[in-house]
């Protein structure tokens, strides 16, 4: 499929005029290069509002937070997702993501994850509209982590990338030839997790997580132009209560913040050196504390688990207008079979009409490996 709509916003972000945000009605949108590495890619914390910092330990970890490995019951896992995006705008969009992690003794465990961003075929056209080419859009990132416990309840995980970004090859741009964008970015993260017992039938587990992504020098497409990576800060929560041996409720809040400029009142962008920009993120939106708050996004998820079978999950994101606006419900299920092989869908919901995001859906499939010496498995591992 030729798009022009992807060429022309392509061409903005590659020109500079991407961060020369509109400031109508003190509207500034917070945006960073390489935004696919924020997408979400597995079903199951998709489904439930795209959170997961904190939920319980699985292959999808090495995106959310590498650290809860540590404690996951498995020996090793892989798994691959998928999702067309942007699906009501072009047809020819989608990302694909695949994870893996193996214990390499108590309390530790290495990772691996590839994602791969398909933008789609641009049709590139002369002054005149005459056809000038084409170029399949494409962007991938290569991470791999470590994850070991630090205390019986604390454990800390970090990840390595490598990220290439080509956007439209080696074509002229006012006058300068691009090139793809090549960084290397790491990732930080946290995870405690306590057993509450509360009776012989009853039992709550609470989980904190936070994880600092992508922290890596600016890219450069070959043009005047640096942009910073999306540095994120995510943050959250978790609380499971178990009623019974049978069944689970997984309750989930998470916190993200991209920790890169915020445009100015004449929708520049500051000229912050890459720890700079970590810090004063916190303290440069022109309005002060008020708009520093609303460029937070939250996530609220649910999840109800039958036996080690069924997972019912349900969600709800939401961004303040004045900084992108995206609000949808969001809603999913999971099967698992013999504790080895695991399927989840999830589907996201726009509150508002017209939303690009309409009809957003991603599956994943999941292969576990269980630990040999353990002869049970817990009812976390759906």
């Amino acid at each position: 499929m030729r798009n022009r709509l992807i060429t022309l916003i392509t061409l903005s972000l590659l020109s500079g005029s991407a961060f020369s945000q509109s400031i109508t009605n003190n509207y500034r949108i917070v945006s960073s290069a390489v935004p696919f590495l924020t997408i979400s890619p597995d079903s199951r914390a998709a489904a439930m509002g795209d959170a997961g910092v904190a939920s319980t330990p699985d292959v999808n970890s090495v995106y959310w937070n590498t650290a809860k490995l540590a404690e996951i019951d498995n020996n090793a896992g892989i798994n691959f997702s998928y999702a067309p995006w942007l699906r009501d705008l072009v047809g020819d969009m989608g990302l694909l993501n695949t994870s893996m992690y193996k214990k390499v003794g108590d309390g530790k465990a290495v990772t691996l994850g590839f994602t791969y961003f398909n933008q789609g075929l641009i049709e590139f056209t002369t002054n005149t509209g005459a056809f000038a080419g084409d170029f399949q859009s494409r962007e991938f990132a290569l991470a791999g982590g470590y994850a070991m416990k630090l205390g019986p309840d604390f454990s800390a995980g970090i990840n390595l990338k490598f990220i290439n970004s080509n956007l439209i090859g080696n074509q002229a741009v006012n006058g300068q030839v691009s090139k793809p964008a090549k960084s290397a970015a790491g990732d930080l993260s946290f995870y405690y997790h306590k057993d509450r017992p509360t009776d012989e039938l009853k039992k709550t587990d609470v989980a904190f997580g936070l994880t600092l992504s992508n922290i890596g020098g600016k890219v450069n497409y070959g043009l005047d132009k640096e942009y910073f990576l999306p540095m994120n800060l995510k943050f959250g929560t978790a609380i499971t209560v178990r009623p019974d041996e049978s069944n689970q409720f997984n309750f989930l809040l998470d916190f993200n913040k991209l920790l890169v400029p915020t445009p100015q009142e004449d929708g520049t962008l500051p000229r912050y050196g890459t720890v700079e920009a970590i810090f004063k993120s916190f303290g440069d939106a022109p309005d002060g504390f008020g708009e520093e708050m609303r460029e937070f996004t939250s996530s609220v998820g649910a999840e109800y688990l039958y036996q080690k079978l069924l997972a019912i999950r349900a969600g709800y994101f939401f961004e303040p207008i004045s900084k992108g606006g995206r609000k949808y419900v969001t809603m999913g299920a999971g099967l698992k079979l013999k504790d080895l092989y695991g399927l989840d869908i999830a589907y996201l919901i726009p509150t508002t009409s017209g939303n690009p995001l309409a009809n957003t859906w991603r599956i994943t499939l999941n292969y576990n490996i269980p630990t040999k010496n353990i002869s049970t498995t817990s009812v976390n591992d759906l």
